[in-house]
C-alpha cells in the first residue's frame, strides 16, 4: 500500500512503492522491492512465464496456430499509464510497449504525464514485443487509461470513469481489460463498508461488464488490510500468482492475501474478506519474478498479482483471435456467441490445470498439480468435498493454461438440443419461471471413462443498472448504480436416464456465487449428462443468458 498527495492507495501485491511527480511533466516512478535487473542478466521469467513452464502461449505464438491477439482490442486501467513514443520524452522509438492510446479519465493523455513504471510494467505482459521478453498477446491493440493524482477523498468515480473510457475504445469493441490496482476499504465512502459487491467502483465493474460485452481481470489481493475492491466483483476474473518450483510455476506464492486470511497482515489493519461465504480468488496465473519493460524500455524484475493478471487478459487476446478466425472460416461450431465475456470466463476457468496427468488422460491432460502454501492441491481442499464451495479459497478452479484454453474453446459450441462431445462450451439462454425452460441437459453423446475426471464451469452475471440521471447513457460523475441481485443457478453431473437432481453424482450449488464449478472422477464407465438448472429469480430480466463449458475423457 502506498500513499500519495497524502491519501492511502494501493496497486497489487507487487512490493512496490511509488514517489509521487515533483513537477508536472515528471513521470510517476514505481519502485521495485525487490529490485531492477540490467540486461546482462540471464533471461527470466517473462518468456518463462509465457512458456511451457507457464502458461505455455508461446506455443500458440507459432505454426500452425499463429495465435497472438492480432486485431483483438485489449484495456487497462491504472493509476498513472505507460509511456507512448511520440507522446512522452521517457519512450524511445525501439520502445517494445507500443500502447495504441494512452487516456486520462475521459479524454486523451497530455504529453509526458502521469507516465507510470507500474503500468508500463503490466502492459508489457500482455503486448511487449521484444524478442527475449515477448508479451501474452504481442499482436494486441492496448488501451490504457490513467486515473491520475488522488486527494483524500475516494476516487472510486475517477476510476469508474475511466474504467468506461477504455472500455469504449475502438468503436466500443475492447475484450477485456485489466485491472493490477484496488481500493481499500478504509477509503470506502459507505458507513461500515463490507466486501458486499456494493462499492461504486465494484457495481461499476459488473455494469460495464455487461453494457459493454468486456471481461474485466482483477489482481486478486484481497484479505488482510490490502487492496479488496473491486475484488468482491461477481462478472470478472480475479487472479492470484505462482511461483516456480523446480522452474515450473506450480505453486501459490506466500505473499498472495486470498479469500481466507486467518490474521491480518499488519498489526491493528482490518481483515478484508467477503460477506459470507463468497470467495474472492477465481483463477491462478504466473507472477513471482516476472522480467517486465519499464517507460524507457529498460528491464526489471519483479513480483505480484500486478502481473498475473496481464497474463489472464493476454491469453483472453488469444482466444478471441481464435474466435474471429474461425467464424470468419465458416466454422459451423464457432458461433459469435464466443466473444462473449461469459464464455471467456467458463472456457478459462474449466481448462485450468489442476492435478498433472500421468499419460493415460484421465486427469484431462492437465501439465501441472498446482499446490497451496500449505502443498495442498485442489482435490484436498474444501471445494472438491462441499457442493456449495465451487473455488478454492486460493487456487479458484486452478492454474492458468492458455494452450488447454485453445483446446477447450475449439473444440466448439454445442446446444441441449442434442448430445454432445466430451469436450466443448454453449452460451445459451434459460427462462425465468414464468416460462417453460428453467433447465437444460447436455447428455455426453459417447459412455465417459470409469476413473477419469470431469470438469465443468458454469459461469453468468449479476445485474448492475446505471442511474443515469442525465440520460446520456453514460456513467457520469455523481451518478450512482443498484444492484438488481444475481439469480441462482446450479450445476449437476447425473447419470443419463436419471430425471431427479437428488440423485445426482456430483453437483455445485453456490447461492452467493455468479460460477459453479465440478471437478469429479467418474466413478464408473456409463453414460452421464450435465444438467444447468435456473433454482431461483432476484431481478426481473425476461431471460437468464449462461456459458457453460465441460471437459471429460470417453470409454474407448
Amino acid at each position: 500500500m502506498v500513499k500519495r498527495g497524502g491519501a492511502e492507495l494501493a496497486v497489487a501485491d507487487d512490493n512496490t512503492q511509488t514517489r509521487p511527480p515533483r513537477g508536472p511533466l515528471k513521470p510517476l516512478i514505481w519502485l521495485c522491492g525487490l529490485g531492477s535487473l540490467v540486461l546482462a542478466l540471464p533471461v527470466l521469467a517473462l518468456s518463462e512465464s509465457v512458456g511451457p513452464l507457464g502458461i505455455n502461449a508461446r506455443r500458440l505464438h507459432a505454426a500452425p496456430y499463429y495465435l497472438t491477439g492480432d486485431k483483438i482490442a485489449l484495456g487497462q486501467v491504472e493509476i498513472g499509464r505507460p509511456s507512448q513514443f511520440g507522446l512522452d520524452k521517457v519512450a524511445n522509438e525501439n520502445l517494445p510497449v507500443a500502447v495504441r492510446r494512452v487516456l486520462l479519465l475521459d479524454r486523451v493523455a497530455n504529453p509526458n504525464q502521469y507516465v507510470d513504471g507500474h503500468a508500463t510494467n503490466v502492459a508489457s505482459v500482455m503486448i511487449s514485443q521484444d524478442k527475449l521478453r515477448t508479451g501474452v498477446a504481442p499482436d494486441a491493440v492496448l488501451y490504457s487509461g490513467a486515473i491520475g493524482p488522488l486527494g483524500s477523498d475516494t476516487a472510486q468515480p475517477q476510476e469508474c470513469l475511466a474504467a468506461q473510457t477504455v472500455a469504449l475504445q475502438n468503436g466500443g469493441d475492447v475484450r477485456a481489460i485489466n485491472f493490477s490496482f484496488g481500493e481499500p476499504l478504509t477509503r470506502d465512502p459507505r458507513p461500515n463498508p463490507v466486501l458486499d459487491g456494493n462499492a461504486l467502483l465494484t457495481q461499476c465493474i459488473d455494469w460495464s461488464a455487461r453494457v459493454h460485452n468486456t471481461l474485466y481481470v482483477i489482481a486478486g489481493n484481497q484479505g488482510r488490510g490490502g487492496i479488496p475492491i473491486p475484488t468482491d466483483n461477481f462478472n470478472g476474473i480475479n487472479v492470484a500468482y505462482s511461483r516456480r518450483i523446480d522452474g515450473e510455476f506450480n505453486k501459490i506464492d506466500f505473499s498472495n492475501l486470498g479469500s481466507e486470511p486467518a490474521a491480518p497482515a499488519r498489526q491493528g489493519a482490518p481483515i478484508e474478506t467477503n460477506l459470507g461465504p463468497r470467495r474472492s480468488i477465481s483463477l491462478v496465473a504466473p507472477g513471482s519474478n516476472i522480467e517486465l519493460i519499464d517507460p524507457d524500455g529498460r528491464v526489471r524484475t519483479t513480483s505480484g498479482t500486478s502481473f498475473a493478471s496481464p497474463h489472464v487478459v493476454g491469453t483472453i487476446a488469444l482466444m478471441q483471435q481464435l474466435v474471429d478466425r474461425q467464424f470468419r472460416a465458416g466454422v459451423a461450431t464457432m458461433p459469435l456467441t464466443g466473444r462473449h465475456p461469459m464464455v471467456m470466463k467458463a472456457v478459462l476457468l474449466n481448462s485450468a490445470d489442476k492435478l498433472k496427468d500421468s499419460g493415460d488422460g484421465l486427469r484431462l491432460g492437465m501439465t501441472r498439480t498446482l499446490v497451496d502454501t500449505a502443498n495442498r492441491s485442489w482435490v484436498e481442499g474444501d471445494a472438491y468435498r462441499d457442493r456449495t464451495r465451487p473455488l478454492h479459497k486460493d487456487l479458484g478452479t486452478g492454474h492458468l493454461n492458455a494452450y488447454r484454453a485453445y483446446q477447450q474453446l475449439s473444440a466448439g459450441a454445442y446446444g441441449p438440443d442434442q448430445t454432445v462431445p466430451a469436450v466443448g462450451w454453449n452460451f445459451a439462454t434459460l427462462t425465468p419461471p414464468a416460462g417453460p425452460a428453467t433447465m437444460h441437459d447436455y447428455e455426453f453423446e459417447a459412455p465417459l471413462q470409469g476413473g477419469s475426471y470431469v470438469s465443468a464451469t458454469l459461469a453468468w452475471e449479476r445485474v448492475v443498472n446505471l442511474i443515469d440521471a442525465n440520460h446520456n447513457g453514460l456513467y457520469d460523475t455523481g451518478e450512482i448504480f443498484r444492484d438488481q441481485g444475481l439469480n441462482d443457478l446450479d450445476l449437476y453431473l447425473m447419470a443419463a436416464d436419471e430425471d431427479d437432481i437428488a440423485n445426482s453424482l456430483w453437483s455445485s450449488e453456490s447461492e452467493v456465487d455468479s460460477v459453479e464449478h465440478i471437478f469429479y472422477q467418474i466413478p464408473e464407465t456409463g453414460r452421464y449428462k450435465l444438467r444447468v438448472v435456473l433454482q431461483q429469480q432476484a431481478h426481473r430480466e425476461p431471460t437468464q443468458p449462461y456459458a457453460l463449458a465441460w471437459w471429460s475423457v470417453p470409454a474407448p
